[in-house]
């Protein structure tokens, strides 16, 4: 049985009965060695499989009842492209989920599909925007939180010089509206209605040293406002 199988059968397997399972008696159920087991159910766990290890003279290995592997079969290049855009967007404000999701992949991923996939996505390089070296970058995973919720952020933004210097312009603090993300060269924008200007901004993500979500709830503003302005440049959709 190959590993993706395994990991489906071990998720029905521990779903189906009553009474957790030791290493030694899935192992046995599988052929494998228990130390396989052991690490299939680490793999899992890393992918968000919610396995629990009970101890004691009865412990053993079980899972939520109601919980399911859904079925993915991927090519090798399908997971070769879907890593490759996870592992660009784990210097995005969906670093967190982008990480979680790989791990996803790397466990359902086909015993002969990682090596050639995993010597492939290691000859892809990314050359990332680099945060000024006097600031501490703010937690990605903030940005993507507020945007979901339409909160108003008040951030300290580092601006820039007549030639284009963030480190010689002063910082500002600006409450923004937040809108959406965009991509903009090797760059992630958070974009949104900024208050001090009355007008849609983007803020280079790694010149936000300071971030803070206000309770507010952004008030409603016109859609068209955001794609006048994005009309400005090329610019296409996600989904």
């Amino acid at each position: 049985m190959k590993r993706a199988e395994r990991h489906y059968a071990l998720v029905d397997l521990l779903r189906g009965v009553r009474r957790p399972w030791s290493a030694a008696r899935l192992a046995a159920h599988f052929e494998v060695s228990p130390r396989t087991i052991e690490r299939d159910v680490a793999a899992l766990q890393a992918a968000g499989v919610p396995l629990y290890a009970d101890h004691g003279a009865a412990g053993g290995y079980s899972i939520l009842r109601e919980y399911s592997l859904p079925p993915l079969n991927l090519t090798a290049a399908e997971s070769l492209a879907v890593l490759a855009g996870l592992g660009l967007l784990e210097s995005s404000p969906y670093q967190a989920a982008a990480l979680r999701a790989s791990a996803k992949i790397h466990a359902v991923m086909l015993d002969e599909h990682r090596a050639p996939v995993l010597e492939t996505l290691g000859m892809i390089r990314v050359i990332d925007a680099v945060a000024p070296s006097d600031t501490e970058p703010v937690p990605l995973g903030m940005l993507s939180d507020a945007i979901a919720a339409r909160r108003v952020v008040r951030l300290r933004y580092l601006g820039e010089d007549a030639d284009g210097q963030p480190d010689r312009a002063p910082s500002t603090v600006r409450e923004v509206e937040t809108m959406g993300l965009l991509r903009a060269g090797d760059s992630w924008l958070l974009a949104g209605w900024c208050r001090l200007r009355d007008a849609v901004r983007g803020f280079r993500i790694e010149r936000i040293t300071e971030l803070e979500i206000l309770d507010e709830v952004a008030p409603p503003r016109d859609p068209s406002v955001w794609e006048e302005d994005l009309a400005r440049w090329p610019t296409r959709r996600l989904g």
